[in-house]
C-alpha cells in the first residue's frame, strides 16, 4: 500500500499587529524628524525664509482681502434686498377688504415672502408727512389714493427669469390698476457681485499660479545648494522618499506661513478700515461692522497655501532630482 505524501502547506505568518503599530510610529517619526529638520533649516536663513515667505503673503492676501470685500457687500446687499419691493397699486373702486383677499392670494405664491396691505388713509398719511402739502391734501374731499400691496420677495425670485414672468402675472389680475417695481436695482447689485466673484476667482488662479512659481523656484534653489549631501546620503542608502520629504515640509512650511502672514495683513487691513467703515455707514443712518475672516475662510486660506507650497515643491524635486518613489 502506498503511503501518501503530504506536502507542506505554504502559508504566511499573520503580521503581528505589535510590528505594524511599530511600523506606523517609525514611519511617523520619521515625517515628523524631516518637518522640524526642514523648518530648523529654514529658521537659519531668516532674510531669505522671510523674502520668499513675504512674496507668497503678498500674493494670497490680494484675492484674500477682495474675499473679505465680497463677503461684506454680500451682507450689506442681503439688507438692501429685503427693503426691495413690488408695490401693486389695486383699482380705485376697490376697498381694504377686497384687498384683503387679494392680498391672502398673493401670499400663498412662492415668490412672495411677505405682503403689507397699505390702506387708503395710511397712504394719504404717508403722503402727508413726505410730500410737505398737508395744506393742500386738507383741502380734498375725498381720499384720492387707491388700496396699495405691498410685495417683499424671495432672493431668489428677483432674477430676470423668475421676476419677469411673475410681474406680468401679478399686473394682468383685474383688481390691479398697475404696479411699480422696486426690485431692478437689487437685480444689478447681483449681477455686479456675480460679475466680481468671476473676478476674483480669476485672480486667485493667476495668483496661486505665482505662489507655484516661487515656492517652486525656491526649492530649485534649495536642491541645487545641497546637491552634494543628497549625493552623499544616497551613497549611505537613504531613499529617494528620504531625500524628497525634505523638500516637500519645506514647500508646506513656505506655503503655511505665507498663509499665516497673509491673514495677518487681511486682517490688519479690516482694522484700520473698521472705523472708516462705521462712519461711512452713520451717514446713512446705518450700523455695519466691517466683518474679516471667519473660521472656515482662514481654515481654506492655511490649507490651501499649505497645499499649493506641497504642490510647487513637488514639480521642482521632480523636475530636478528625477525622483518617482512614493513618499
Amino acid at each position: 500500500m502506498t503511503r501518501r505524501r503530504f506536502q507542506p502547506v505554504n502559508r504566511r505568518r499573520p503580521r503581528s499587529p505589535g510590528l505594524s503599530r511599530r511600523r506606523l510610529s517609525a514611519w511617523l517619526e520619521q515625517h515628523r524628524e524631516s518637518a522640524l529638520e526642514s523648518l530648523w533649516r529654514m529658521l537659519r536663513q531668516p532674510l531669505a525664509t522671510l523674502m520668499t515667505v513675504a512674496a507668497v503673503a503678498i500674493a494670497l492676501a490680494l484675492p484674500t482681502a477682495l474675499v473679505v470685500v465680497l463677503d461684506n457687500l454680500r451682507t450689506l446687499g442681503g439688507d438692501w434686498q429685503r427693503s426691495a419691493a413690488v408695490s401693486v397699486f389695486l383699482a380705485q373702486d376697490l376697498d381694504e377688504a377686497e384687498g384683503a383677499r387679494l392680498r391672502e392670494r398673493i401670499a400663498q405664491r412662492p415668490e412672495v415672502a411677505t405682503v403689507a396691505l397699505i390702506s387708503r388713509a395710511e397712504g394719504l398719511a404717508e403722503f402727508r408727512a413726505y410730500s410737505g402739502l398737508g395744506g393742500a391734501l386738507d383741502q380734498l374731499n375725498e381720499n384720492p389714493l387707491p388700496v396699495v400691496l405691498e410685495l417683499q420677495l424671495h432672493p431668489s425670485a428677483l432674477e430676470p427669469t423668475h421676476l419677469t414672468p411673475f410681474l406680468a402675472t401679478i399686473e394682468a389680475l383685474p383688481e390691479v390698476a398697475f404696479l411699480r417695481e422696486d426690485a431692478q436695482w437689487a437685480q444689478r447689485f447681483q449681477a455686479i457681485l456675480g460679475l466680481l466673484r468671476a473676478g476674483v476667482a480669476l485672480l486667485a488662479l493667476l495668483l496661486g499660479l505665482g505662489v507655484l512659481l516661487v515656492i517652486g523656484n525656491t526649492i530649485r534653489l534649495e536642491i541645487e545648494n545641497r546637491r552634494d549631501e543628497i549625493h552623499i546620503m544616497s551613497l549611505v542608502g537613504a531613499t529617494n522618499s528620504f531625500a524628497r520629504r525634505r523638500f516637500l515640509y519645506s514647500g508646506a512650511w513656505y506655503g503655511l506661513l505665507g498663509g499665516l502672514l497673509a491673514w495677518l495683513l487681511v486682517t490688519l487691513m479690516v482694522w484700520l478700515l473698521a472705523d472708516q467703515a462705521a462712519s461711512l455707514a452713520n451717514l446713512y443712518h446705518r450700523s455695519f461692522a466691517l466683518q474679516g475672516l471667519g473660521v472656515a475662510d482662514v481654515a481654506t486660506l492655511f490649507a490651501g497655501s499649505a497645499l499649493l507650497g506641497i504642490l510647487g515643491s513637488w514639480i521642482a524635486v521632480g523636475r530636478h532630482l528625477g525622483l518617482s518613489d512614493d513618499i
